[in-house]
């Protein structure tokens, strides 16, 4: 019998190695993944919210939680779920696939480090609007779902100087920030930040995400099919 951590890093080799074309580093995707090639318009997993790629149209403030902290620093969230980054439109989906695929080694390393059966990733951006310099604290970020609070187990930057904790007016620093996957993203949450509450009504982003994933279906059924 496998290991936990035999498992998850079985997991993840299969989401960023050979099924590379299929899936992402996320929570909630089941360990029964279908290998590349399977993918189409009926979905890819008994799950009823997978969805064939490359026919959404959200963008991805769409589908963000954003925080508005006192001091001018605005806090941007993204899910990088597959399930709901396959809504985005073609090439901001690319984008994303391929920042999570350019990060496989450290990703892997940190989830192994963590050790924990599944994990939410999310792709945290912290803006600064105030003259001079804004100083932020990335641990701080906190996500609230499903009756618990959830704090960053891990973070991996993705702009030079992200480290420095500190922001010049318009300037923007990014990481991928890694959570407990417990976090269910189809259901109400929230974030705190410097004890700021989150201004997203995530249930009006869960509506944003049901409609499109029916439309994304209607027109994945309507496009032409490839010749065998």
């Amino acid at each position: 019998m496998r290991t936990a951590k035999h498992t998850v890093l079985a997991v993840l080799t299969c989401v960023l190695g050979a099924c590379a074309s299929t899936t992402t580093i996320v929570a909630q995707v089941p360990p029964t993944m279908p290998p590349a090639g399977q993918a189409g318009t009926e979905g890819d997993t008994l799950d009823p919210n997978w969805i064939p790629a490359g026919f959404g149209t959200l963008r991805q403030d769409d589908l963000a939680l954003k925080v508005s902290p006192a001091n001018g620093l605005q806090v941007r969230a993204i899910p990088l779920d597959e399930r709901i980054i396959r809504l985005l439109s073609p090439d901001s989906y690319r984008s994303l696939r391929e920042l999570l695929t350019s990060k496989n080694r450290e990703l892997l390393a940190m989830m192994e480090r963590n050790r924990l059966p599944s994990y939410s990733i999310w792709y945290v951006s912290f803006f600064a609007q105030e003259q001079g310099e804004t100083r932020f604290s990335p641990q701080e970020f906190i996500i609230n779902n499903t009756g618990r609070d959830f704090r960053p187990l891990d973070m991996l930057p993705i702009t030079p100087g992200f480290g420095e904790y500190r922001l010049r007016q318009r300037d923007v620093q990014s990481a991928l920030m890694i959570f407990d996957g417990q976090i269910d993203v189809n259901q109400p949450l929230s974030a705190l930040m410097e004890s700021t509450p989150s201004v997203t009504d995530w249930n009006r982003v869960i509506q944003r995400i049901e409609r499109e994933r029916s439309l994304v279906r209607s027109r994945a059924a309507a496009a032409p099919k490839p010749p065998r």
